[in-house]
């Protein structure tokens, strides 16, 4: 009866089994596979093209092109400013909302979750008008106080975007760690406060310490997504093209390689390397955070 009832509970499993191997095993083994061959033109081009086995060579250019190690360091770099101040924003508000009642926390939740629901398409476009000199408010208040604000200027593209990112990331990962502060035992408050306790000391001692498993999870989320970051360059790019390349980030590099200059295979092992960095750093974040908890 017992392995009945076992396998009567893997069977509600079987659909999101199913949609994770034909949506992502099969397109990662695809990919790999791509990946392994290259696309020769015969003669001086004018005739067909042959796809050939190349191995590890597509691998090999990849980590010798500059343009693509140029890209992921300079999102790594942005990464470890933007994504600190996107989650030290969402947790002094996740503290703000536990310190209020929970009727008044539940309009304020819905009223900071209103960015995150809307798409980042969508998001990036809105931010991209406002940032206009020419639509947007921002440059005219800004000459009001005597600031000559460029939103698209070299020195302001990633502040620009670390400003869209966090506006449109701090509701999800403010619900994520306030919904970790909620766990929290409220009689060590109420023993904190009679032993003189401010709230300050509260947050800093007790509350802070108990959502550090919620930190790290959105701190994992944020960097996976950093490091796929698309939407937003390539809207500036549209806006300011000589200040936004379309080697900007690592994501439109292989987009330009598979459908700009045609080069599947080669964008194939892009992918695949970005995975594997992905893992690596989700995997040494993780082990660094957890030595830390510890």
């Amino acid at each position: 009866m017992i392995r009945s009832l076992r396998w009567k509970g893997a069977a509600f499993t079987v659909p999101f089994q199913l949609g994770f191997a034909f949506l992502y095993l099969l397109p990662i083994g695809y990919a790999v596979h791509q990946s392994l061959f290259v696309e020769q033109q015969s003669g001086l081009g004018l005739g067909g093209s042959t796809t050939e086995f190349a191995g590890l060579d597509n691998y090999t250019q990849g980590l010798t092109d500059s343009a693509f190690m140029t890209s992921i360091l300079r999102v790594v770099l942005f990464a470890c400013v933007q994504i600190p101040v996107m989650l030290l924003v969402s947790l002094v508000l996740a503290l703000f909302l536990d310190a209020l009642a929970a009727r008044v926390a539940g309009r304020f939740r819905i009223l900071l979750l209103v960015p995150y629901m809307i798409p980042g398409v969508v998001a990036a476009i809105v931010w991209v008008n406002l940032y206009s000199p020419d639509v947007g408010p921002l440059t005219p208040i800004g000459d009001l106080f005597g600031l000559d604000l460029n939103f698209f200027a070299p020195s302001m593209v990633w502040p620009s975007i670390g400003n869209l990112l966090t506006w449109h990331g701090i509701g999800y990962n403010m619900v994520i760690i306030y919904s970790a502060l909620q766990g929290v035992p409220r009689e060590l408050f109420e023993a904190a406060r009679l032993d003189g306790a401010s709230e300050i000391r509260i947050a800093r001692s007790i509350k802070i310490p108990y959502v550090r498993g919620a930190l790290v999870l959105t701190g994992l989320l944020s960097i996976i997504q950093m490091l796929q970051i698309f939407n937003e360059p390539a809207l500036f790019r549209n806006v300011t093209p000589q200040t936004v390349s379309d080697s900007f980030t690592p994501i439109m590099i292989i987009y330009n390689q598979a459908f700009n200059a045609g080069n599947y295979h080669y964008a194939a092992a892009l992918s695949v390397l970005l995975a594997l960095i992905l893992g690596v750093a989700s995997f040494l974040f993780y082990r660094f955070t957890s030595k830390e908890a510890d």
